[in-house]
């Protein structure tokens, strides 16, 4: 096991790399930019090294200065959260490269699954099921596209190549939108990931969102860990996510987690990772694969009990894989609320000083957050504060355990999404498990 590394995020997955480095006894270096001199991780580290000013670009987007904070701090390992440098497969060539192990899978998967081309040829090939679409990348000219929508069938939706994170993407009802749909997204496509090269897929009209998380190790071992219902999204960002998701039945559990395993032994896949479908009318279709550890991933580890930063720090030190298929139970129901700064309704990001501060607490009830009472939320990063994550025997009773935590929880100084959290959960058709990926883009609207 490594005796130090260098945990290359900032926000709550920073504190929670961090906490998992404890447990296991290794020594942790945080980098940090200007504006994150007063986190609470960068305070309790055994080594911090601020890398640069405030925006990404300077600081947690920059390779040299975080290999180099590496260096001099002799870490032997970097684990890189979510987001950020997280799916750069340059920055994990680089990394291992320079000396260091990657906490993640090997930059080759990462590069593979970063382009959703060839991250859906590669799935075809291993036998996962996916959407209908176009044949790889579409054509530069307009009348081969109209003709490729054609044969999809309306509606379709444009993607990014390189895109990820809900950006790069555009719905498309009829023909008379499609040019300028696709123009647009290639110049988002440019702008956002520096690749405008974007493919088709069938748009499906009331799909949920299934993920199924895995584990792998170097020698051919992988298990997957259930199942994530992540259908609660505004604008492709996911809002609430629990665990496991409704009507999904062992059987089909087995049957799909079965094919998410045959597929990391087709691509040799290492460490922590995610298929994400689309799921209707009792059918999966593969859209894309994360190469990290997901802001979601509490509630896997809430139902399986087992510590999944841990495990990719024992898959990255070389162990194989402590589990087997059979070792895997599920137990439980789990939801996790991301709780954001900003309006809850209109959106707007609420950064500043965090006046007062008081989370939740109870059997049950797990708080990864990294704000106290008096902290500053940066305006340069993400909104996302805290995930409130609760655990119970059965959904309903982790809805309601859900409701007292966010009731419970109250910040000053800041705006908090805690309302809309509330709002959903009292919903009649969340309470029902009838969400898709549009319910609460169509809530709103009503609202």
């Amino acid at each position: 096991m490594f005796e130090k590394i260098l945990i290359a995020n900032r926000g709550e997955i920073a504190l929670r790399v961090q906490r998992a480095c404890r447990e296991l006894g290794i020594k942790s270096v945080v980098i940090y930019s200007e504006a994150d001199k007063d986190a609470k991780y960068v305070k309790l580290a055994d080594e911090a090294v601020c890398i640069g000013p405030a925006k990404s670009a300077q600081s947690y987007l920059n390779i040299p200065s975080i290999i180099s904070a590496a260096e001099i701090t002799n870490a032997q390992a970097i684990h890189p959260g979510y987001g950020f440098l997280s799916e750069n497969a340059e920055f994990a060539k680089r990394v291992e490269g320079s000396g260091f192990t990657f906490i993640g899978p090997r930059p080759e998967a990462i590069a593979i699954m970063g382009d959703k081309v060839k991250a859906k040829e590669a799935m075809i090939k291993a036998g996962v099921p996916v959407v209908a679409g176009s044949d790889g990348e579409l054509p530069l000219a307009h009348k081969d596209v109209i003709k490729i929508a054609k044969k999809i069938g309306y509606p379709v939706i444009i993607k990014a190549v390189s895109g990820g994170g809900g950006r790069g993407m555009r719905v498309v009802h009829h023909e008379s939108e499609l040019i300028n749909a696709l123009d647009i997204t290639r110049n988002e496509a440019q702008a956002g990931f520096g690749n405008p090269a974007v493919y088709m897929e069938k748009y499906l009209v009331k799909p949920r969102h299934i993920e199924i998380q895995v584990l792998a190790d170097e020698y051919g071992n992988v298990v997957h860990l259930g199942e994530r219902d992540c259908s609660m999204q505004r604008r492709h960002q996911k809002v609430i996510e629990e665990a496991p998701a409704v009507g999904i039945t062992e059987k089909m559990r087995k049957e799909i987690g079965n094919i998410c395993v045959k597929a990391c032994k087709n691509i040799k896949y290492r460490g922590a990772g995610t298929f994400e479908f689309l799921y209707e009318k009792g059918q999966f279709y593969f859209i894309e694969m994360n190469t990290r550890i997901q802001v979601e991933h509490t509630i896997t580890e809430m139902i399986t009990g087992i510590d999944l930063v841990k495990e990719q720090f024992h898959i990255a030190s070389g162990e194989k894989l402590r589990y087997k298929q059979s070792d895997i139970n599920l137990t439980g129901h789990s939801i996790q609320c991301r709780i954001n700064a900003e309006d809850p309704f209109s959106f707007v990001p609420s950064p500043g000083k965090i006046e007062q501060c008081h989370f939740s607490g109870g059997n049950g009830t797990r708080i990864d957050s990294h704000v106290y009472a008096g902290y500053i939320v940066p305006p340069y990063y993400d909104s996302m504060i805290a995930k409130i994550i609760v655990h119970s025997e059965n959904r309903l009773e982790a809805i309601n355990k859900m409701k007292g935590a966010l009731l419970e929880t109250t910040f000053t100084g800041i705006k908090t999404n805690i309302p809309l959290h509330l709002e959903i959960l009292n919903e009649r058709g969340f309470i029902e498990g009838a969400q898709s990926i549009h319910y609460l883009e169509q809530y709103l609207k009503k609202k």
